[in-house]
């Protein structure tokens, strides 16, 4: 299974670990608000925080190579979004840095490019560090003691868990069609891929009515079952704590 690597490095046994899943969610998505709330030009305070993220790696024990190539995930998507800022005239723009034809590059487009693309790495970072030092059951204790609609983590519950079952799926079939000398290199070949693409649909489609009937035999009645509660430590309200005051401490001084 895919998800093999990501649930064993969040089931190791380490003071971050160790920690409360709700003041680990309560922090970094603080983080995450507090990095968005910060002005595009206070570069320091943006290495602050990944800064931050890259130490509770650390304590965690959480493999840095694993971690850095899961955050470079977001990168194309977030300069796919920002391409055409720097391109976008400025009121307050009087000499552009490049021209290309009637096109201008501002210093100001720039540093909007740089607010998009920075901001969403922040974010993504926190999330990798989130999800690679909790278990997926203790986040969603956390989500649901933290006032999280059952409904929703249920829904999120069920994705996780065949997300994976899908990927591999897919997987196979892709090992299938290139045992039978498909190589996908041409556009006419475009046809197989979408006989895989609706048999994948299909396939999946048929196992969500077979979970579906399963879980009904087991006696589901579609509400979703509590994950029960835990006390809040001394150590993690030190947590918590700590690390909402170094990031409002770098948003204020940014």
């Amino acid at each position: 299974m895919i998800s093999a690597t990501i649930d064993e490095i969040a089931a190791q046994n380490s003071p971050i670990h160790r920690l409360d899943a709700r003041v680990k969610i309560c922090a970094f998505v603080g983080t995450i608000f507090v990095s968005v709330s910060t002005r595009p030009a206070a570069f320091a305070a943006f290495a602050g925080y990944l800064l931050l993220a890259l130490v509770i790696l650390l304590c965690a024990r959480v493999p840095l190579v694993y971690a850095a190539k899961r955050s470079l995930v977001v990168i194309p998507f977030a300069l796919l979004a920002a391409i055409s800022i720097p391109f976008m005239p400025h009121p307050h723009s009087i000499h552009p840095l490049l021209s290309v034809g009637r096109l201008q590059v501002t210093r100001e487009g720039l540093l909007a490019m740089w607010n998009v693309a920075i901001k969403a790495y922040v974010g993504v970072v926190c999330l990798i560090t989130l999800s690679t030092t909790t278990p997926f059951p203790k986040l969603l204790q956390g989500l649901e003691q933290l006032w999280t609609p059952k409904l929703v983590t249920l829904l999120v519950s069920f994705l996780y868990r065949y997300l994976f079952v899908l990927t591999d799926e897919a997987l196979r079939m892709k090992r299938a069609a290139v045992s039978r000398g498909y190589r996908g290199r041409w556009i006419w070949q475009a046809r197989t891929v979408g006989h895989l693409i609706g048999t994948l649909f299909l396939r999946s489609y048929e196992r969500g009515e077979r979970v579906c009937l399963a879980m009904a035999s087991r006696g589901f009645t579609g509400k979703p079952t509590g994950f029960g509660s835990a006390t809040l430590r001394p150590r993690d309200y030190a947590f918590l704590l700590a690390a909402l005051s170094i990031v409002l401490l770098l948003r204020w001084r940014a």
